[in-house]
């Protein structure tokens, strides 16, 4: 049966065009259920003897996805009509959907009921496409129940209007929230439903649950409709951009806008009026007299326990309003910092800047998955509702707010680290309302709390799927014949090739060699595991390695990009197996100048695969005189003049803070920290992979100019160097940023005979004012904008990792296709496309390194939870209340209070009482006892007694404590020199 419809389209460009479509019906769609007499055997997939079949509406679909993933929902009918929907409307609850439809033990079976010729229903004019829709979902339930008339069918919608229609027709129709409440022997279900648009959870009039009640008074102003934004972006009085928490100051974001040119400051939440990390949001900017500085003061862990502390009642929120105001002036320091993060407070507290307010949100960023974190202790007052209790939610991350949630699971769940989704955020609301997902395990337990910095930086550990195994060749592999005599691909298993990585490395991706040539010259190889050859573009396992983009690290773990099989054994360039490679070879002068370059896929077989340590020992042994040993010497003696060359460029030479563990192989607890040593040997192959990088970019630069991705290191704002020159300058020494070559001989002139470390912890100073460097595609940028700062180099991309990293994957395909090895996937040549897999690769790539960082983190709480250590410290920041300091034995940063406690709890009291900036600064000045001289970059007690300055040496003991939410954290205090351990003392 062939139905035609009719229907105007906008198109991109603004016309309306008419489109006629045919829309076929047919008799032959099954209902997937074997109590239907008129079904197909082979397609049922709903139970016979199930309790009940559910159908749901489109928004159940697109907001109880928690709900739905309980293994109690089973039997679920998805109509076509609400795939589809869900389909255009969130990418992210569709491919949920989808994993439920595709679960063999979920039984979801999709009806497509607008193809069939007994459900399909024509469009009436005077309905809006959402009450057709209604009403398609509600004729398709009567035909299950006409179907299959013994089994009980529930329509399930939290649409009461929806409902009602459906009990006239004889459905039965029930609220989410009322069919969770009745499966009895599923306690915890309920707590798994989302809450309505208002923000707050079961609120159906039907179900007999009372609303908010009486209008409370509003916290926040209401956002501004979509199309006011819109005009006012247009006209320059509101400003778009992504807001960022600062992580250690929930009270403090920035807006990056191009409009205005720098960040703007949003100081309280109030200002950020409901937004969160990542949200889009548009911006208003202050009156200039009203713009402020970041504070000058550490935030301590504590700061919000008592706002988290007040009556969880939704009655308390005025209450709990009056507790926020009191915290909006502070930078906050977390116990511990990561490489390269910042502490919020790029600019002096005294420098006023672009300040505004949020009064709108663009676009929502709250995670589907939800926030990992806590329950607050068992609050005083808190109300008591069907049978479950209001309570706050506290994540692990400070840059979210608490969340309200109702839960029937309090006492079970108060030792547990959980997950909540957030379901709205109203006005007259001090926290976004939202819902308990799942629970995680134990707090403190290590495998829980690593779950939770996985689940905070969104690393997929989900297993391969067996269409991704279905991509690897089986084990046992090795080269074969054919391999060795492809046209296309090298013999070079006679040169005298080795790797050289970290101790336990097992996916090796990378081999060097070096030899003398017949002329003189010298011929250096890089030797790449040829991943492409079994990642084939358009495959299971190419589309889940383009998502994760990465493998990630953890101290103890590694979650791959690619299946184990590939990257341990048939692509690792192990020692003494035959591998397929993608090799680049130079002919060099002794001086190593580049006489001529080459690219070719090869087959190799490495002779040793050394650890650092080893290389280093071979190197330095000048007795050892066999082939291995003398060309790594000779290739550290080429490393060393291609490190000179670079840094005579204007290559920078930054420092981190990294650390190592000495892991316990019973108890996999840390047994000791200290920081990461980094060898020559580890520069020597650092050299021969950017030396790889720049020429790979080069060529294929040169074959696709519109389609090559790269690797750009943007120029960073002079605004992000000043916590460098003012820490320099109070220290005595001058840094010129003028170009990254000046930056790079200031570092080298920041010396301290008397202190050995202070030029590094310069360094690492230097380093946390870089820009991050991203992944672009080369149509989107100007040349001159492919520049790689750090450095000094025009053109930069990665090759060199394709086991660990899909840009590498990408760039083999782009040389391969340049060389006319294989031809260009079609998707690669779209600029689009290519900007969107870069964009997902940044964001992936961020999120591992984030995850790594976190996962040390929690090893260095792990290592001290049950011991106290004094160590030497540097000063790295002063703050009108308290110091930075950095510990370079464990590569700690973190916060030492000078005030004392009673004094710091006396200011927040102060500021309590006060509304707004106002009233909080002068509470500074009533309980300091401490003045800050920002230009010397000095912290002086009032009587003058005690003196702090960047660079400062200092002792610090080392504890852990337990903070808000449960939140372990280092706790690090000033002791006198004098305790040092006699080993230190003697070192500084």
């Amino acid at each position: 049966m062939l139905q035609h419809k009719k229907f105007i389209k906008l198109t991109k460009k603004g016309k309306t065009v008419q489109v006629n479509k045919e829309h076929y019906l047919r008799d032959d769609i099954w209902s997937g259920t074997p109590l239907d007499p008129q079904s197909d055997p082979a397609s049922n997939k709903l139970d016979a003897d199930a309790k009940q079949y559910l159908v749901v509406d489109t928004n159940v679909a697109l907001s109880q996805m928690d709900f739905l993933e309980h293994a109690a929902i089973t039997n679920v009918i998805i109509l076509g009509t609400v795939l589809e929907e869900v389909r255009h409307r969130n990418a992210s609850a569709y491919q949920r959907l989808r994993a439920l439809i595709e679960s063999p033990t979920k039984r979801f079976f999709v009806f497509v009921n607008d193809h069939h010729r007994e459900t399909y229903i024509k469009t009436d004019v005077s309905e809006s496409p959402n009450d057709r829709n209604d009403r398609a979902i509600r004729v398709a339930t009567a035909w299950y129940m006409r179907r299959a008339p013994s089994m009980p069918i529930i329509m399930l919608s939290n649409d009461v209007d929806n409902r009602q229609k459906a009990a006239v027709d004889g459905i039965k129709a029930l609220s989410v929230h009322a069919y969770a409440r009745s499966l009895t022997d599923e306690p915890d279900l309920a707590d798994l439903v989302a809450g309505e648009a208002n923000g707050e959870e079961g609120m159906e009039v039907d179900d007999g649950v009372a609303g908010r009640g009486a209008k409370r008074k509003r916290i926040y102003e209401d956002h501004r409709p979509m199309s006011s934004i819109t005009a006012g972006i247009k006209a320059g009085t509101l400003h778009q951009g992504s807001l960022r928490v600062n992580r250690f100051n929930p009270y403090e974001g920035y807006v990056g806008s191009e409009s205005v040119g720098q960040d703007i400051l949003l100081a309280g939440r109030t200002a950020m009026n409901r937004a969160m990390e990542g949200d889009i949001v548009a911006v208003e900017l202050l009156p200039e007299d009203q713009w402020v500085g970041a504070s000058a003061r550490l935030r301590g862990p504590e700061d919000a326990t008592d706002a988290a502390m007040a009556d969880c009642d939704e009655d308390a929120d005025s209450a709990e309003a009056g507790d926020m105001a009191r915290d909006q002036d502070g930078a906050g320091i977390a116990p511990q910092v990561a490489p390269g993060e910042h502490y919020g407070d790029v600019v002096n507290s005294g420098e006023k800047r672009p300040t505004g307010k949020v009064v709108g949100i663009i676009r929502r960023n709250w995670r589907t998955r939800g926030y990992a974190g806590s329950l607050m202790p068992d609050q005083p007052g808190r109300t008591a509702r069907r049978g479950g209790a209001n309570m706050l939610f506290c994540s692990i991350e400070r840059k979210f707010p608490f969340i309200r949630i109702h839960t029937r699971q309090a006492s079970t769940l108060a030792d547990k680290r959980i997950v909540v989704a957030i379901d709205g955020w109203e006005p007259d609301s001090a926290y976004p309302a939202g819902h308990y997902v799942r629970t995680l395990g134990p707090i403190g337990d290590r495998d829980t709390e690593t779950e939770v910095l996985l689940l905070e930086n969104d690393i997929n550990t989900s297993p391969f799927t067996p269409a991704v195994h279905a991509c690897v060749p089986p084990l046992p592999w090795s080269v074969t014949q054919g391999d060795i005599d492809d046209p296309n691909r090298e013999d070079l298993r006679h040169l005298p090739i080795c790797s050289v990585d970290p101790p336990g490395c097992k996916d090796i991706d990378d081999a060097l060699h070096i030899r003398e040539l017949p002329n003189g010259n010298l011929e250096l190889g890089v030797h790449i595991a040829d991943v492409t050859h079994f990642l084939h573009p358009g495959t299971a396992m190419d589309a889940e390695a383009a998502f994760r983009s990465t493998t990630t690290y953890l101290v103890q773990r590694r979650i791959d990009m690619l299946p184990k099989p590939l990257t341990e054994d048939i692509c690792s360039l192990r020692a003494d197996v035959e591998r397929l490679a993608f090799s680049v070879l130079w002919e060099m002068t002794p001086d190593a100048c580049t006489v001529g370059v080459r690219f070719t896929k090869s087959v190799i077989r490495s002779r040793a695969a050394l650890t650092y340590a080893e290389a280093q020992s071979r190197i330095d042994d000048e007795r050892l005189h066999d082939e291995l040993s003398v060309n790594l010497r000779k290739m550290n003696v080429v490393a060393r003049i291609l490190r000179r060359r670079r840094a005579e460029a204007g290559a920078l030479q930054l420092a981190s803070p990294e650390v190592k563990f000495e892991i316990d192989t019973e108890t996999h607890d840390p047994l000791d920290v200290g920081m990461y040593q980094v060898r020559e040997a580890n520069q020597m192959v650092e050299e021969m992979m950017l030396l790889a990088n720049i020429t790979v970019a080069q060529h294929t630069l040169a074959a696709f100019a519109a389609c090559t991705l790269l690797r750009r290191h943007a120029v960073p704002p002079p605004r992000q160097f000043e916590p460098l020159l003012r820490a320099a300058s109070a220290a005595g020494f001058t840094i010129d940023i003028s170009t990254s070559k000046e930056l790079a001989e200031s570092l080298d002139k920041a010396v301290k005979s008397d202190d050995a470390y202070f030029n590094k912890l310069v360094r690492i100073m230097a380093t946390r004012c870089m820009t991050q460097a991203v992944y672009i595609g080369s149509g989107d940028f100007a040349p001159p904008e492919y520049h790689h700062y750090g450095l000094a180099a025009p053109l930069y991309t990665h090759f060199t990792s394709p086991i660990r990293r899909y840009a590498d994957v990408v760039v083999h395909r782009l040389l391969a296709a340049a060389l006319g090895l294989n031809r260009l996937p079609e998707d690669a040549r779209d600029r689009e496309k290519l900007a969107a897999l870069a964009d997902n690769i940044n964001l992936r790539h961020r999120n591992a390194q984030m995850a790594g960082r976190a996962s040390v983190e929690l090893h260095t709480l792990i290592f001290f939870k049950d011991r106290t250590v004094i160590a030497d410290a540097r000063i790295t920041k002063v703050k009108a209340n308290g110091l930075v300091v950095f510990v370079p034995k464990y590569g700690i940063e973190g916060p030492v209070y000078l005030t004392s406690k009673a004094k710091e709890q006396q200011r927040q009291n102060v500021g309590a009482s006060a509304s707004g900036q106002k009233g909080v600064a002068g509470s500074e000045e009533a309980a300091d006892e401490y003045m800050l001289d920002e230009e010397k970059q000095t912290v002086v007690s009032k009587d003058g007694n005690r003196r702090f300055t960047v660079f400062d040496k200092a002792a610090v003991q080392i504890s852990v404590v337990e903070g808000t939410g449960r939140r372990r954290q280092l706790l690090l205090q000033l002791v006198e020199r004098s305790l040092l351990p006699a080993s230190e003392q003697a070192q500084v």
